[in-house]
């Protein structure tokens, strides 16, 4: 373990899983305190036994106004402030053009877009100055990817929120960036409704144009995550750091 965020108080959303976690295990590691925020908060029961004096696990959606009060509450109760703050909450799903329909473009906005920009305008009372704001965006806002239209329209609204807080939440000193993941192998992919053989197809085109010849793993996004909320970050405001494995170059 280092300390490159000692006795900083991070809230994680969309925790339980994939980036998130993984974000929230490489907190942990270098010293921060870390509140995990998932509508499935037992799968970060061993996350929370490995480190019980700096986690505390919220379980709730934040598509919720009153989930996201009671995490806001909940955090300041255990640890008074929030440093790093990371709404990574996110949900994708293939929905071919026939197939879009408001509602299910609504789904789709109301947790990556609404429930990141809800889950900040929430944390603003507690928020530190010269913290850190970390969103999650995607390379697909650079490509286009058939069916994936709702959540890639989604994710440019976020890069644009990003670029838009920085200006508006820097004088305060606090930091707006984002990442954007390429093909990453987290259990997103089990639940954006291809059967096993679409997946498998999907997987060997996507992975053909990576020049690594394969998906990233959480772990390398979430060492970009622990940089960007780190002091050698410090002089770096609205800016989106593409990781995809060389999908974008060419």
């Amino acid at each position: 373990m280092s300390d490159r965020l000692f006795n900083k108080v991070a809230v994680v959303t969309g925790a339980s899983s994939g980036i998130g976690q993984s974000i929230a295990e490489h907190y942990l590691n270098e010293g921060a305190k870390v509140v995990a925020f998932a509508r499935r908060a037992e799968l970060l029961e061993e996350l929370e036994s490995r480190f019980p004096a700096r986690t505390l696990v919220v379980d709730g959606d934040v598509t919720s106004a009153s989930d996201l009060n009671r995490l806001s509450a909940a955090t300041e109760r255990r640890f008074g402030r929030v440093d790093i703050l990371v709404p990574n909450a996110g949900l994708a799903r293939v929905i071919p053009i026939e197939n879009s329909t408001r509602e299910a473009i609504d789904e789709t906005f109301d947790v990556n877009f609404h429930g990141a920009l809800q889950t900040v305008r929430t944390f603003l009372p507690v928020l530190n100055d010269k913290s850190a704001i970390i969103f999650i965006t995607t390379f697909l806002t650079q490509v286009g990817f058939p069916g994936l239209a709702a959540y890639s329209a989604s994710k440019a609204a976020l890069k644009s929120l990003a670029q838009t807080l920085a200006a508006e939440l820097g004088p305060r000193g606090i930091r707006v960036n984002s990442i954007a993941p390429g093909p990453v192998a987290t259990p997103l992919w089990d639940s954006v409704g291809l059967n096993p053989d679409q997946l498998s197809a999907v997987a060997q085109t996507v992975s053909s144009r990576l020049i690594p010849g394969k998906f990233s793993q959480p772990e390398e996004i979430a060492e970009v995550a622990v940089f960007l909320a780190s002091d050698a970050a410090r002089n770096i405001y609205g800016q989106e750091i593409v990781v995809d494995g060389g999908y974008t170059v060419g």
